[in-house]
């Protein structure tokens, strides 16, 4: 048998998906389980992982229809058995991709946008719950195969290798982090649709960082980031006079999760970084609330504290589900959305673990 778990949203995504990826193989142990992910983060996240036999990496949005459509028939020759799209892949492009491929048997969950158009791209369904998180959302789709969870415990996997703890190891050596609290942070957020409005402000972080340099100076803070981030993190180290305010020249996503490994605490919006953090169990994790975040998001068994934002006041099903719209909403009023989280609330709750 030929499983493709397919998934092609973001790379957080990518890491919810492996307690699954694990049921599947503890359910299927003979099977050729492969993985479709598109970013090449997600694929980082995925190397080593033992439980799988293949990862295939494309990213269809730059590649244009033309060289995609190619890639997918390619892929269709591996005549697979069974593809998975895991939650949340709420965009029709995604179950075209599933269909394209052509498995005999097609899965995914049913979203807002589900019609008549989709029980030809795919035909085994359960609905998706907003209530339960994205790793109990793509168990219930075990159902679908006849199986149920076998395992007892569903914690996110990474395997790391020695020579990336080792990095992140030496790192903390060499900036003699050892004895320091170490506050983490991500000022960025996705990029796709309308996703970078969820940030809070840079003006706000600021405010924070200089903050915490005059009362918390003892500290250490490490940006992490990649290429996304460089603008604002270039305008942090400017504005910022903080004796021990780090970015790390990281070369991959599995290097940042060997320096969080290290780290006190851990502050974003729900971002993969969010999620990478709650798999390396970084403990005093702390949420600023954007519109998108909701139970299916949450990090996953890994205690933390939401900093609450009053302009969404529990209506964040309102403004963001998984139906491949964008964040509901004019740029301003999501600006102003995010500005209303205050700087004071967020040191306070820094500062309690610092």
């Amino acid at each position: 048998m030929k499983i493709l778990v397919i998934a092609l949203a973001g790379i957080g995504d990518t890491l919810i998906a492996t307690p699954f990826i694990h049921e599947l193989r503890v359910n299927f142990p003979r099977a050729s389980l492969h993985a479709l992910v598109l970013w090449p983060g997600a694929k980082d996240l995925l190397e080593g992982n033992p439980h799988l036999d293949a990862i295939h990496q494309r990213n269809l949005i730059k590649e244009g229809p033309v060289r995609s459509l190619r890639y997918l028939l390619g892929l269709r020759r591996e005549r697979y058995d069974i593809s998975i799209n895991v939650h949340t892949l709420g965009r029709i492009h995604y179950r075209v991709v599933a269909r394209l491929i052509g498995a005999k048997v097609r899965i995914s969950h049913e979203y807002e946008n589900h019609g008549w158009v989709d029980r030809f791209l795919v035909n085994r369904t359960v609905p998706q719950d907003y209530s339960i998180h994205s790793v109990e959302n793509n168990n219930r789709l075990l159902g679908l195969l006849g199986v149920k969870p076998v395992l007892s415990e569903h914690p996110f996997e990474l395997f790391l290798t020695p020579a990336e703890r080792e990095y992140g190891e030496q790192y903390v050596r060499s900036h003699q982090l050892q004895r320091r609290k170490v506050l983490g942070v991500h000022v960025g957020s996705g990029g796709t649709k309308n996703l970078a409005l969820k940030r809070w402000p840079l003006d706000h972080y600021v405010a924070l960082l200089q903050r915490l340099a005059a009362e918390r100076p003892e500290a250490a803070v490490l940006l992490f980031g990649g290429p996304e981030e460089e603008q604002a993190h270039a305008e942090l180290r400017r504005r910022v006079s903080h004796p021990r305010m780090l970015i790390p020249a990281t070369r991959n996503l599995r290097e940042v999760a060997a320096l969080m490994s290290h780290c006190t605490a851990f502050l974003s919006v729900d971002t993969a970084l969010m999620h990478l953090a709650a798999a390396m169990k970084v403990p005093n994790q702390i949420v600023i609330e954007a519109p998108t975040l909701n139970a299916t998001n949450m990090p996953w068994q890994n205690a933390c504290r939401v900093i609450r934002n009053p302009a969404v006041n529990g209506r964040n099903l309102d403004y963001y589900r998984y139906d491949g719209r964008p964040i509901k909403g004019t740029e301003a009023e999501l600006l102003a959305c995010m500005r209303s989280i205050g700087v004071d609330e967020v040191y306070q709750a820094v500062a309690s673990v610092l």
